[in-house]
């Protein structure tokens, strides 16, 4: 049975070249679950995939403007990405982001449903350097006497882990014996206490600030 227009995610494709619009528009249109829209149609729930060369300020100037203007959930396709632009993408409010050498059909779909759910997606060797650099910056820096070791309770540091390490609400749940409905009050709670976007967002802050 083909799926309602009620039930199908709206995505806008907003490319600099006319072959990467194609070849993007094109793996999305065979996809019954994906509505594709006009550049600004303004629908609710719309997932924005910007597909981009390199990060430069005008690229960031677009993010914000598709995520806090507009209100768009942004896919980011990117050839590469640098540690230290990864929390500047997600403090844009990017829902997730996928290298362009893996923006297969399959991939690029994962990460509209991601999107359109508001979890993040992000590529595991992109958060694996972020660690390691974050890391770094941790044992280089002293922290000042009386501060708390952490804003973060125990459980939510053992949530974002996992979901850093890019398991899903579902699998989270199961590792550490809690609820999924146990799991999404945690990160609901986190995100709105610290004044996060979503849990890409979450998982940058938890990383910057040597949580996890």
């Amino acid at each position: 049975m083909a799926l309602s227009a009620r039930a199908r995610i709206p995505v806008e494709v907003h490319a600099s070249d006319p072959l990467s619009f194609a070849g993007a528009t094109g793996q999305l249109r065979r996809q019954p679950e994906v509505e594709l829209v006009e550049e600004m149609a303004g629908r609710p729930g719309t997932v924005a995939i910007l597909l981009v060369d390199a990060l430069d300020e005008a690229t960031l100037s677009r993010l914000r403007r598709l995520t806090r203007t507009e209100g768009t959930r942004v896919v980011l396709v990117a050839n590469a990405l640098r540690e230290a632009d990864l929390l500047q993408v997600v403090e844009c409010g990017v829902r997730a982001i996928v290298w362009r050498r893996e923006a297969t059909e399959d991939r690029l779909l994962q990460a509209v449903r991601a999107a359109a759910r508001g979890d993040g997606d992000l590529p595991s060797d992109l958060i694996a350097r972020l660690i390691t650099q974050v890391g770094s910056m941790q044992r280089s820096a002293e922290r000042l006497p009386g501060m708390p070791a952490s804003g973060l309770v125990r459980r939510e540091v053992d949530v974002l882990r996992l979901v850093a390490d890019g398991l899903s609400t579902e699998e989270v749940a199961a590792k550490l014996a809690y609820s999924e409905r146990t799991v999404k009050n945690v990160m609901h709670g986190l995100t709105t206490r610290l004044h996060l976007r979503n849990r890409a967002h979450a998982v940058a802050y938890a990383l910057r600030e040597g949580y996890i």
